[in-house]
């Protein structure tokens, strides 16, 4: 019995570091598209931060858009992972309270709200690292324990 739980835990650990790979691929491409998007028309996303009543849209607008796209080119390649996640987390926690307050009381409407899911991509980063196939591990970042 001991065996055929070992193989799963060997299965587990090998595809672990593919499945953060892809996490940190996809989501951290789309977190870059979206801060440059917001970086190439700065009027849209301070229009918007303004609708909603954000303080000072003008000097939060780039900081959001250059967070995400810094942050997601560095998710995406794999490096200080853990640390630019945790930006990333408050930007997606403060755009779900503010832009999707709404749908917070109901969870069935809260996942489908897209920041949720770049939340949910950031939190497995911080919680798990980047995984074997990224620079944290190629340099020896401390904190990235993946197997």
């Amino acid at each position: 019995m001991k065996a055929f739980f070992n193989f799963f835990n060997k299965v587990g650990d090998y595809t672990s570091n593919w499945l953060l790979l892809v996490v940190r691929l996809y989501w951290g491409i789309l977190f870059a598209q979206a801060g440059w998007g917001k970086l190439q028309d700065l009027s849209k996303p301070i229009a918007f931060f303004a609708k909603l009543g954000i303080p000072y849209p003008e000097l939060h607008a780039p900081l959001v858009g250059y967070t995400e796209f810094i942050g997601g080119i560095l998710l995406a390649v794999g490096l200080f992972s853990r640390i630019v996640s945790i930006p990333l987390i408050i930007t997606m926690v403060v755009a779900l309270i503010v832009a999707h307050g709404a749908s917070l009381g109901n969870l069935a409407g809260i996942v489908k709200e897209t920041p949720f899911n770049f939340l949910l991509a950031s939190l497995i980063v911080l919680s798990f690292g980047a995984g074997k196939f990224s620079l944290d591990y190629l340099f020896g970042v401390p904190g990235n324990k993946s197997k």
